[in-house]
């Protein structure tokens, strides 16, 4: 990285991209670089670009930029509200407070959180409904309802850019909970119906479309919601508890 000019600093705030505890801080007018070679230099995976991502700032606005030619990347927001793909060629401005990007070169899988001390967008404030009317359409969820949402949405709430080929089946998500099969299905029907009911797209369909693509749509739809959060992942271990109890009442 060069050095940087009076000029230069005045741009914007400094960033700092964080590496398995490593920290780097990059300021306007720097080029940071991440691949076999660079600032950020990942040496012993070949199968890595040698120049793979940069961050540097123009106009005050921090940029990442994807300048190797076959590997992509998945950038997401700290809560998992706003995901991408950066492809070869492309770039994607850094508007977040902490933003996490993850690739995959060969086997191994990497990850690096980027703080911003000075974020170009700041987080939605989320207006509560109890000193009035409540929203029409809002859909009450039991406790083991909401367990059940969480163990199709844990790799996803736990990771931030996990991809939704990563859920969990119904029949490893009913293992995750201790239920049986038939109970975590009829926990997911019910579920189906209610937002089905209030208008949620792709929860109802043909016998494949139903049996396929609910789980991904009912993930999509509970993350972006806000039905569940990385917040509410300490209720599984509570409902896998409940279970385990509850199996250890019934008679032999």
């Amino acid at each position: 990285m060069r050095a940087v000019t009076p000029a230069e600093a005045e741009d914007g705030a400094e960033i700092i991209v964080d590496f398995a505890g490593e920290q780097f801080p990059v300021r306007p007018g720097e080029v940071f670089t991440v691949g076999r070679e660079g600032d950020l230099a990942i040496e012993d995976n070949l199968f890595l670009h040698r120049h793979f991502l940069t961050i540097h700032c123009v106009d005050g606005l921090w940029l990442l930029a994807n300048v190797g030619s076959r590997l992509t990347a998945t950038v997401t927001d700290s809560g998992g509200r706003v995901q991408a793909w950066l492809a070869p060629g492309a770039r994607l401005p850094l508007v977040f407070e902490t933003t996490t990007v993850i690739f995959s070169a060969g086997p191994t899988t990497y990850e690096l959180i980027i703080h911003a001390a000075e974020p170009a967008f700041q987080e939605t404030v989320r207006f509560s409904d109890d000193a009035g009317q409540s929203t029409i359409g809002e859909v009450p969820l039991t406790a083991s309802q909401k367990a059940m949402i969480l163990a199709l949405a844990e790799p996803l709430l736990r990771r931030e850019g996990t991809g939704m080929s990563e859920l969990p089946t119904s029949a490893q998500a009913a293992q995750r909970l201790g239920w049986s099969l038939t109970r975590f299905n009829r926990k997911l029907d019910n579920v189906c119906d209610k937002l089905d009911r209030i208008g949620v797209p792709g929860l109802r369909g043909g016998a494949r479309a139903y049996a396929t693509n609910r789980r991904v749509r009912l993930v999509e739809h509970a993350i972006a919601a806000r039905l569940v959060t990385r917040d509410d992942l300490p209720l599984l271990d509570d409902e896998v508890t409940n279970a385990d109890e509850a199996a250890a009442d019934e008679p032999i």
